[in-house]
């Protein structure tokens, strides 16, 4: 069966697809019924099944792979390195199971983590999944008034929380940020249970803190057998980045998300059990839940669980860590290839890379520049995908384990099976044909893996996500897109992110484009400022190869006016940015998104917002340092 063949399939007869590929995982008791649609939008998928992730991703694999690498642990930033096997990886998830029960911590209890990348963050979610807890797992280092909320909203009954994390050589300290986020928060859990690495002295407190390295010699050896949850029971709630007032947790169900994952190892990313996935994410994030912890595992693959930064301690780390466990399929973010792009090129040959099938890139659009140095200097495919937190696994890439299908320069690729997409008028919500500009919009029910609905708030889910196209009940990506003749999609930057100059709506994602064809520029963005001729015009933020052209200097003056003619003749003089200006480097968050709507404020001179995940505060002073 090819590709259209398969998606069709999976829009016409939702139910046959979605049984078959069921199959892919145990259930403890079957389902009854493959889709509950009768309220809709909310889905309901394998109804009456029970089954639980983390039997899957680790119990499961015991007869036949006990003593085969499940998880890998990599830290350059503590000299840190580690394999436990899938039978290790089961007692550590056992003693972890048994330390919460010992909390008090039950079936359908919150457990909110709080960590850095380290082998316990692990074992905490997988054992919450074990015995039918719900995690929330916070991104380490979030600021305490951001924590504060999401412990509010999620109700934590405990907190596993790290003495410190470390990024690029500097210690981030939790314990402070942790103890003032519990202070302003109106919910208070009942235990606390801490991880001391040694990197930053703190203060326990009575009665609350406890050390998990004393519980975890007391449990050592118990026995904590899997919840058999109803596959519709609730797995996790994940806290999208960047909310403001109250945060929104994406919830997630438990078959569907096994079911969709088990799915997309074989049909998207082709993975082979026993061999080994590198997903360069952060737990913290969707990417990190779906593609570090639960899909390679639920596969039998081994995992990489990596802390450090793509240049540290050297520009190779990432091909050097390919060759030594002959990593299969890697996941990264076309953000970190391109702060690979401004190092020596020699680095992507230093290494044996050859065991490498295929590189994914995803988080940011992907430019055919970038694409195409980090494609040609591994001698690997790379492909795009685009999703969403809320999706939890690819809206749109190739499913070459479908069948093979050609790339498409700038396109993440077709809509992956069980996704009935869609390019609507913004205004109408009609249907676009071929090469119209429109909202990306997905006709519901969403397919398994995709989240249930807004945590503890079903009327937000559906104001939110299916009430912003007029006239129908579409799911809103909040994303321009573009559909070519073949079927490819293009994103275009978000429906928030357009410009309007002087009447004329332009993408940023567009100018962006434009920007990066440019052979001297490493990576930029593009903001809308407010103007009092135009409305808004286009400032751009780029990054030159050459770190020696620096703002204000003849050579920066020189590349501005080569960057702006080459918007002009790709886009026309409207698309012409007011200016181009020239920075080392841009604001990003630790997960590698670029700050743009703190760029947007710096440029207006307005608040610059929540910047508890920047990776770099200096970027932002940079920033305004240009602009002045």
């Amino acid at each position: 069966m090819g590709y259209h063949e398969a998606w069709q399939r999976s829009i016409d007869d939702r139910e046959g697809f979605w049984r078959e590929q069921a199959a892919r995982i145990h259930w403890q008791t079957p389902f009854e019924q493959v889709l509950d649609y009768s309220s809709p939008p909310f889905a309901r998928w394998f109804v009456g099944g029970r089954t639980n992730l983390c039997f899957n991703a680790v119990d499961r694999h015991l007869p036949a792979r006990a003593d085969a690498p499940a998880l890998i642990y990599v830290s350059t930033e503590t000299g840190q390195e580690r394999t436990w096997t899938f039978g290790e990886l089961h007692r550590e998830v056992v003693t972890m199971a048994a330390i919460l029960q010992a909390q008090g911590v039950g079936h359908g209890d919150r457990v909110l983590l709080y960590m850095p990348m380290i082998p316990e963050a692990v074992f905490a979610m997988l054992a919450c999944a074990r015995i039918g807890a719900i995690h929330s797992v916070v991104f380490g280092g979030f600021a305490s008034h951001s924590l504060a909320s999401r412990i509010e909203d999620a109700t934590p009954k405990v907190i596993v929380s790290a003495d410190a994390g470390s990024r690029a050589g500097k210690v981030v300290p939790y314990k402070g940020l942790l103890d003032e986020g519990i202070r302003l928060s109106a919910h208070k859990p009942e235990k606390v249970l801490m991880v001391d690495r040694g990197l930053a002295p703190f203060d326990a407190v009575a009665g609350r803190d406890v050390d998990v390295a004393a519980l975890r010699d007391a449990h050592r050896n118990a026995t904590v057998d899997c919840q058999w949850l109803e596959s519709n029971e609730v797995s996790y709630v994940l806290y999208t980045s960047g909310t403001t007032g109250k945060p929104k947790g994406v919830q997630r169900d438990v078959g569907g998300y096994a079911v969709a994952l088990a799915a997309s190892m074989e049909n998207i990313f082709r993975g082979e059990p026993g061999r080994t996935y590198f997903c360069t994410s952060d737990i913290g994030w969707v990417v990190g839940h779906s593609y570090i912890v639960y899909g390679p595992l639920i596969h039998g693959m081994a995992t990489i669980l990596y802390e450090g930064t793509p240049v540290r301690p050297d520009a190779g780390i990432l091909w050097q860590l390919v060759e030594r466990y002959r990593v299969s399929v890697m996941f990264s973010a076309p953000t970190a290839i391109r702060v690979l792009k401004k190092q020596d090129p020699s680095w992507l040959t230093r290494y044996d890379t050859s065991s490498l099938e295929t590189l994914f890139l995803a988080g940011e659009p992907l430019d055919e520049p970038t694409a195409t140095w980090i494609g040609d200097g591994l001698g690997v495919p790379v492909i795009d995908n685009y999703w969403q937190t809320e999706s939890g696994w690819p809206i749109l890439t190739l499913a070459n384990g479908i069948a093979p299908m050609v790339t498409k320069p700038g396109s993440p690729g077709v809509p992956m099976y069980g996704y009935d997409v869609q390019i609507v008028d913004e205004v109408t919500g009609e249907p676009l044909g071929a090469n119209q500009k429109g909202v990306l919009a997905i006709a519901p029910p969403l397919p398994p893996g995709c989240m249930q609905t807004v945590w503890r708030d079903d009327r937000r889910f559906i104001d939110t996500y299916f009430s912003a196209i007029p006239q129908r009940m579409l799911y809103s990506t909040f994303d321009w897109g573009i559909r070519d003749d073949d079927g490819y999609y293009f994103i275009l930057g978000r429906t928030d992110d357009v410009i309007n100059v002087a009447g004329h709506r332009l993408g940023t994602r567009e100018i962006e484009e434009a920007l990066l064809s440019h052979a001297g520029i490493a990576e930029c963005a593009v903001v809308g400022v407010a103007d009092s001729l135009k409305g808004q015009v286009a400032v751009g933020f780029a990054v030159p190869r050459d770190a020696a052209v620096v703002t204000g200097s003849d050579a920066a003056l020189a590349l501005e006016g080569e960057l702006m003619r080459t918007v002009e003749r790709q886009l026309g003089a409207v698309a012409r940015p007011a200016r181009v200006h020239l920075v080392t480097t841009l604001p990003k968050t630790r997960s590698g998104k670029v700050l743009r709507r703190s760029i947007q404020a710096a440029c207006e001179g307005r608040d610059t917002g929540d910047l508890t995940t920047i990776e770099d505060p200096t970027a932002l002073d940079q920033i305004r340092a240009a602009l002045r």
